[in-house]
């Protein structure tokens, strides 16, 4: 693993990368339904399952399709138009709302950044003066974008599904023309994605060939590899959030509810609790259980005084008030000083040890 990744520095102060808490972004999307109060509503529910930050996405529909990808039949439970394109500007916030929905979650003390689907897109979302901007996968490969995005001068979350890692070099190279501010976050984009194909080893190949800070984009249904990526180390975790996964939408069922949310937070938060620590060590309440339930050695029997140890004449029995048995080698062949009872724990003092080969000490 590179061991010199830097981190990424928002202008709130937020940082993302090694030494700091996960980022934890709530993935709204389209899953507002193209609905600005429930797109505000998402936003409040994000707020109190314990995010950092929100994400939206945002498309000119005229400047991402063809005229016959627009124009295209589009039937179904989750369709919203009778064409692709129809379906699309339903699904659409107008920068205006954009505008309100950042002010409304800057209020509320997250981050409000978006993935910007084509260039307009782009320009109007610079314009609402973000501080972070998301790549979506699908425009790894968009070189015209990926450069106009790295221009603006802003830090950038780069998403990696559908992509080889000659794909993922294009890109990096064409962002490192204008700045190194990037994360890269880990993707399969399957929605929803099956458990054997998320593959969140692949991280650590990300962060060994580019040097930068990396998360987690999940599209499964469940939280548990959202969890274990932050415990793999993901400076990010992104997941879909929705207020019903029973609405209308593809994104609905690769998404989580509020209650999910808040959990995946809290058990990401108990992880990174249970990773401060590095090297082993006793703890002070461990050393009160260690009193209680480890043993001593005591007198398996009454012994005189003059007795020489054997090992039928001794046993383990707790608490631990007396020798441990990590010394029973140590006191057997040693002579009592003076009479023991059955089940007595064996002390130092009462024992005359053979001096271990090669000594100039004196038996006691």
């Amino acid at each position: 693993m590179n061991k010199h990744q830097r981190s990424v520095t928002l202008r709130s102060g937020v940082k993302i990368g090694p030494g700091h808490p996960c980022f934890i972004v709530a993935e709204v999307g389209n899953n507002h339904q193209g609905e600005f109060e429930l797109a505000k509503r998402m936003i409040e529910e994000a707020a109190k399952a314990g995010v950092q930050a929100v994400k939206f996405q945002k498309r000119d529909v005229e400047a991402l399709l063809t005229r016959a990808g627009r124009e295209a039949a589009y039937s179904g439970r989750n369709s919203f138009g009778a064409t692709y394109g129809e379906h699309r500007e339903a699904l659409e916030l107008s920068l205006e709302q954009m505008a309100d929905l950042k002010v409304y979650t800057e209020s509320l003390g997250l981050v409000f950044f978006a993935s910007c689907w084509d260039e307009p897109s782009l320009c109007g979302i610079l314009d609402l003066d973000v501080e972070l901007l998301k790549i979506c996968s699908a425009d790894l490969v968009n070189v015209p974008l990926l450069r106009r995005s790295a221009e603006a001068g802003v830090p950038i979350i780069l998403s990696t599904g559908m992509s080889a890692f000659e794909d993922i070099d294009i890109a990096m190279a064409e962002l490192r023309r204008s700045h190194d501010e990037i994360v890269l976050l880990h993707c399969n984009s399957t929605y929803p994605c099956p458990e054997e194909c998320i593959g969140l080893p692949v991280m650590d190949s990300l962060r060994e060939r580019y040097g930068v800070p990396v998360g987690y984009s999940g599209h499964e249904r469940g939280i548990a590899p959202s969890v274990a990526a932050a415990a793999l180390g993901a400076c990010v975790v992104e997941r879909h959030f929705t207020l019903d996964k029973t609405m209308k939408g593809t994104d609905h069922q690769a998404s989580l509810e509020p209650a999910e949310l808040a959990q995946m937070v809290a058990m990401i938060r108990e992880v990174e609790k249970a990773l401060i620590i590095k090297g082993k060590k006793v703890f002070p309440e461990e050393q009160g259980a260690a009193k209680k339930l480890r043993k001593s050695i005591v007198f398996s029997r009454d012994l005189p005084a003059g007795h020489v140890l054997c090992e039928s004449d001794l046993t383990t029995r707790s608490p631990w008030v007396g020798i441990s048995p990590v010394h029973w080698d140590e006191v057997l062949g040693a002579t009592l000083k003076r009479p023991v009872k059955h089940e007595e724990p064996l002390q130092w003092d009462i024992l005359s040890l053979i001096p271990a080969v090669g000594s100039n000490v004196a038996t006691s």
